[in-house]
């Protein structure tokens, strides 16, 4: 092979030999691979050091830049080639003319590629635990980052149209034009969309709360909080499908984020037994102040005769529980209502049952025995149920 390896570093030309320009074109290849391995390595090294940190910002910058870092290269590499070869061809090619096009384009995809990336690790980390003292709500960073998201890609797409000689004033226009008309077609649609943004911003819920509503039969779990429609999973195990609009126009309830859950129950004791009420009260009181699982310093506690019944004395119980778990909340509800039992059963009391007294009559104008009118003649008795 007589030629100088001087003549690799000349850009080729129609009368350069083929060995010339293919040797180049080969190098060209071999150094693309090896500047990504390269690059691979370097972003590796990168990454065990960036651990180490505790800012969530570079760790989201170079997972994002890991893989369009290396495809800007590729983009270059493969472009010059290109180019190399339509130096050394003596043909017209439309395909080769239109490669500072391709490439233009290339890099914008890549840009909005690295971009979307970049919003996708960062709303990992805003909600990860580990990485923030106070993560962000999950609803609202999802919300962010897709709206993120859609206008990069739409300003990617507006980019490679006016790279592709389209007018963008036009494309705006007609978008503005067809979007009043979109509007008028599909309010419901932008009624839920809007709705949507409004649960995202206002956060009235967010997923895995308990939400009710006493204006319509809503109740459940909240699954999914979608751009049209919300996904809540009912107690008995059904989804239920709400668009997003209505959470514009009702009261909703979110018991998720009590602090506490109340105990109110009414107790009725005989009426014989009513020298014991005072005594009652009090114990029941103190025991209820003793309750460890019973929130009575900064809650109201209220155990006080209340009322005459039918055919009892009725006092009642209103507090709170530390917890508000549900299940954790019954059995801390069964426990006082069986000491409230003991208190009573302490005290040489009853617990009052529904009685009824009935009053009979009976008129004999002849009575055989005595001659006289059994006017008078009353028989009590007692049912009782």
């Amino acid at each position: 092979m007589n030629w100088d390896w001087s003549q690799l570093l000349v850009w080729p030309t129609l009368e350069t030999p083929s060995d010339i320009w293919l040797t180049q074109l080969f190098l060209l290849v071999l150094c693309t691979v090896a500047v990504n391995f390269t690059m691979m390595r370097v972003i590796d090294v990168l990454d065990r050091l960036i651990v180490k940190t505790d800012t969530l910002w570079d760790d989201a910058l170079l997972e994002a830049a890991r893989i369009p870092l290396r495809l800007v290269f590729w983009v270059v590499g493969l472009s010059i080639c290109v180019e190399l070869m339509q130096a050394v061809s003596d043909e017209e090619n439309v395909l080769f003319d239109l490669v500072p096009q391709a490439r233009r384009i290339a890099f914008i995809v890549i840009i909005a590629m690295f971009l979307n990336r970049f919003i996708s690790y960062t709303e990992k980390n805003l909600i990860d635990p580990s990485r923030m003292r106070k993560p962000m709500d999950h609803s609202t960073a999802a919300a962010i980052a897709k709206l993120l998201r859609v206008s990069v890609i739409i300003t990617a797409m507006l980019i490679i149209l006016q790279t592709l000689g389209y007018s963008i004033s036009g494309v705006l226009a007609f978008g503005g034009i067809g979007g009043m008309a979109v509007a008028f077609a599909a309010k419901d649609l932008l009624a839920n969309f809007f709705g949507g943004m409004m649960i995202y911003l206002d956060k009235p819920f967010r997923v895995g709360d308990w939400v009710r509503s006493p204006d319509r039969s809503i109740e459940g779990t909240v699954e999914n909080i979608g751009w049209r429609l919300t996904r809540i999973r009912t107690f008995d195990q059904r989804p239920l499908y709400i668009p997003n609009a209505m959470f514009t126009s009702i009261v909703l309830e979110n018991p998720s984020r009590m602090f506490n859950r109340r105990i109110n129950e009414k107790i009725g004791i005989r009426y014989d037994d009513w020298q014991r009420m005072p005594a009652i009260v009090e114990a029941v009181k103190a025991m209820l102040k003793a309750h460890e699982e019973l929130e009575t310093e900064e809650k109201t506690l209220i155990v006080n005769f209340d009322s005459y019944g039918a055919s009892h004395l009725e006092f009642f119980i209103y507090t709170f529980t530390k917890t508000t778990e549900w299940v954790r909340y019954h059995e801390i509800k069964q426990d006082v209502l069986m000491k409230i039992m003991k208190i009573v059963d302490e005290h040489g009391a009853e617990f009052a049952f529904p009685t009824r007294t009935l009053h009979l009559v009976s008129n004999n104008n002849d009575n055989p025995s005595t001659g006289l009118e059994d006017d008078n003649v009353e028989e009590q008795q007692h049912v009782h149920r």
